[in-house]
């Protein structure tokens, strides 16, 4: 939550960030859990929860995994699977995944790379979206599509070192 709240939203990385955490719309569940079969029942879990839950109490919801998926290849596969998952529930096109990671790398960018630190979380990090939802906020924000890159010019105007100190919390 320090994180959403310190970066995120302080960042306006995700503009619509600050509005389901004030509504209290937001789930973050938890996966401590290294073993692959526990980490896709916790997947199937979150899917159902947005699936069972309205919109009005669950727009969206954050899972994290304390203890698996250090590596950031394996993140993108396991990422590649969950969205296989997804389609597989009949949730595509109703659920998006975006994906966060401590070691977040941009294809092309070198591993340092400012920009990464726009998907970096302190912990691997699965993001369910309602797709009607972040449609109808989309279509009330001016320029969506500039947002990555928005962020990206933020990032590299702050520069490494100053991320680096904000995400330490010495800033």
């Amino acid at each position: 939550m320090a994180w959403l709240n310190d970066w995120v939203i302080t960042l306006n990385l995700c503009p619509f960030a600050a509005k389901v955490v004030n509504d209290k719309t937001l789930r973050i569940a938890v996966c401590d859990s290294d073993d692959e079969q526990q980490m896709v029942r916790q997947i199937l879990q979150e899917l159902d929860h947005l699936v069972q839950e309205s919109e009005d109490n669950l727009s969206t919801s954050l899972l994290v995994f304390t203890h698996g998926l250090k590596d950031f290849d394996s993140y993108l596969d396991f990422a590649d699977w969950a969205n296989d998952l997804l389609v597989e529930a009949g949730l595509e096109g109703n659920i998006q995944i975006a994906t966060f990671h401590p070691q977040y790398q941009f294809e092309g960018a070198e591993v340092d790379d400012v920009t990464n630190y726009s998907n970096r979380a302190p912990y691997p990090t699965l993001h369910f979206i309602r797709e009607q939802q972040l449609e109808a906020a989309v279509a009330n924000y001016p320029n969506p599509e500039a947002i990555p890159e928005n962020n990206m010019n933020k990032l590299k105007a702050l520069g490494l070192p100053k991320v680096l100190q904000m995400l330490s919390g010495e800033a």
